[in-house]
């Protein structure tokens, strides 16, 4: 036996292909090749300066050392009136757990929930990462298809049919990355329901709350009471909001044991976020509403315009995205033949238009691509435009 083999585990670990597409974007951009990104799911702003001031003002008092893995209790406090006054949900700083940004949390929550052989449902398309944690935990993803057509939202029989004696949880991510989709609380309701006869865990993803678009809303399924509160994971971060990608700040609020058995888990692994990162959320938490609404508003119009845009080119279906800040096309009628897959249509426009797209089979999504639209408006003319140039030169 080869002593020197990695363990079964290591074998499902797969790159991220969102990052790689970007870091191969980049690699042609240094080369001097003019590449547009659509890739990246992260804004494009700066982090807001008080932000950056309260970060700056920690590292000169020299609060650069070890905090409680949890983080500390000013920014729980911060995390939990936030928690009740945008969200409607009632958290002691003692329920949640801050961590290294929203991927963490998710990955925390996996690892204390299941066991061996535990099923969790996902409604496709996801983000990838999700089924790729709950196989590191040795649980079994259970995925739901959803459509374009539906605005990517799963009826009530989908949900239903999905629940096997082994399924212990649900993960719901409103507004979605990758379609941007948000579930109506109708919806909301239908999962709650489930949930509470079931005796499953909710897994709320909520890291696109904030970016909501058209007058839509996006509810946190925890507040729709008392009984669902109880069996809800709320899990959200700096990241999107306030354009805090690198930061790495997420968080996880629970009911006390699962909180308690997250906290544990982080003394084993991470400890607790960078210090001073701690000291730059607790200022996101309190800043006014206009600085976020500036760029929910600019997210927005670019909404609008790559909708628009793509909207023009024949045979592509585009859903309106009513949260986050993504598109998700339908571009199946520019495949076959050489260009057999949406991983195959994602390679030739970067090869021949020089855009850099996601393809939708990464998240279960075939037959479409994923366009992140934070990126500049002239960026959004120019990359569509070849990408209309491209699929032009082939038959829809």
């Amino acid at each position: 036996m080869n002593t020197l083999s990695l363990s079964s585990r290591a074998g499902l670990l797969k790159p991220s292909p969102t990052l790689g597409i970007t870091a191969k974007a980049n690699a042609m951009k240094a080369e001097g090749i003019d590449v547009i990104g659509f890739g990246a799911g992260e804004p494009d702003f700066p982090t807001p300066e008080p932000i950056v001031r309260a970060a700056i003002d920690a590292l000169e008092k020299g609060f650069t050392k070890y905090t409680p893995s949890a983080g500390i209790k000013e920014l729980r406090e911060a995390i939990a009136a936030k928690l009740l006054r945008e969200n409607g949900l009632s958290y002691t700083p003692d329920q949640i757990v801050t961590s290294c940004g929203a991927k963490h949390s998710v990955y925390n929550t996996m690892q204390v929930l299941l066991d061996a052989g535990d099923e969790v449902i996902l409604i496709a398309p996801y983000w990838m990462t999700y089924a790729d944690q709950i196989r590191l935990a040795g649980g079994v993803p259970v995925v739901i298809h959803t459509t374009g057509d539906a605005n990517f939202v799963p009826t009530y029989d989908q949900l239903k049919a999905a629940v096997t004696p082994r399924t212990k949880a649900i993960v719901v991510n409103s507004p979605s990355n990758p379609s941007g989709a948000v579930l109506p609380r109708q919806t909301l309701k239908e999962i709650a329901t489930l949930a509470l006869r079931h005796g499953l865990w909710i897994v709320a993803d909520e890291i696109y709350e904030r970016l909501v678009y058209g007058g839509a809303t996006a509810p946190s399924i925890g507040s729709l009471g008392n009984d669902v509160f109880e069996q809800t994971i709320t899990i959200n971060g700096c990241s999107k909001t306030y354009s805090m990608t690198g930061w790495r700040i997420g968080y996880a609020a629970a009911p006390l044991p699962v909180a308690k058995a997250m906290s544990n888990l982080q003394d084993q692994v991470t400890s607790g976020p960078t210090t001073f990162a701690q000291k730059g959320a607790i200022e996101a938490y309190n800043l006014p509403n206009e600085a976020v609404e500036g760029m929910r508003a600019e997210f927005e119009s670019r909404r609008d315009l790559i909708v628009g845009l793509l909207r023009q080119i024949p045979g592509i279906k585009v859903p309106e995205p009513q949260g986050a800040f993504y598109v998700f096309p339908d571009v199946s009628a520019y495949l076959g033949n050489d260009l057999a897959t949406d991983d195959d249509l994602a390679s030739y426009l970067l090869t021949e238009a020089k855009v850099a797209v996601v393809p939708g089979s990464v998240f279960e999504g075939n037959g479409h691509i994923r366009l992140s639209y934070a990126t500049s408006r002239k960026d959004i003319e120019r990359g569509v435009a070849r990408i209309a140039e491209a699929l032009g030169r082939r038959t829809a």
